[in-house]
């Protein structure tokens, strides 16, 4: 178990906190994290994407010429590969691209991730994230406060009040802002600095951290 500060949202230490090894501290799994980010990836990919086999393309129902005495090669449809305006071989279908990822693996993905985050010191726990008024200028301060870049991620509990800071941060592009059961592999890799208010740190440990 390590001693985290906690801040307030101008990078004010008013705290500490407790993460636990087993969620903040893990042997990092480069490989659970690379499966998981495809497997986000791919479960993204529509696989709408098609083509026209022989058997789709309308028309060569009537064999192009006779079978014997041409001198040419037998055909039985003028829809074949081969022809214009014919079907296309071995082209893309309508797919599925998601695959299986166990659940302990994708837990161990997250872990590794959020491990890797408090290893570099781009994780920083946040008393709250409670605004006032929505005001995308407040929340650019905020990120000013801790040297953070566009590209960062903020994690709240879905039982505090973020509606006001979530609707701030959203027109910061690069901003992302969700719950403790929202957090993904993707998101976590993405981002280069994490937040998460204590509350969502708190919570992150009991769901990751019971196996």
């Amino acid at each position: 178990m390590a001693n985290y500060d906690v801040f307030d949202l101008t990078a004010k230490k008013v705290g500490t906190i407790d993460l636990k090894d087993n969620v903040f501290g893990v042997e990092v799994n480069t490989q659970a994290i690379f499966d998981a980010v495809l497997r986000q990836q791919s479960s993204l990919r529509q696989g709408t994407h098609a083509v026209k086999t022989k058997g789709l393309v309308s028309g060569g129902g009537k064999k192009p010429f006779r079978q014997k005495g041409t001198g040419r090669a037998r055909q039985g449809s003028s829809r074949a590969v081969q022809y214009k305006g014919g079907g296309v071989a071995f082209g893309p279908v309508v797919r599925d691209h998601t695959f299986k990822l166990n659940r302990k693996v994708r837990r161990l993905a997250l872990r590794s991730g959020l491990t890797l985050k408090a290893k570099n010191e781009n994780l920083f726990v946040l008393d709250s994230i409670k605004f006032d008024a929505i005001k995308t200028k407040d929340f650019a301060k905020v990120l000013d406060a801790f040297k953070a870049d566009r590209k960062s991620l903020f994690v709240v509990d879905v039982n505090e009040e973020f509606d006001n800071a979530y609707m701030s941060a959203r027109n910061i592009p690069g901003v992302v802002m969700t719950t403790v059961e929202g957090l993904n592999i993707y998101d976590l890799q993405n981002a280069n600095k994490l937040f998460m208010t204590k509350a969502a740190a708190e919570k992150t440990q009991e769901v990751l951290g019971n196996e």
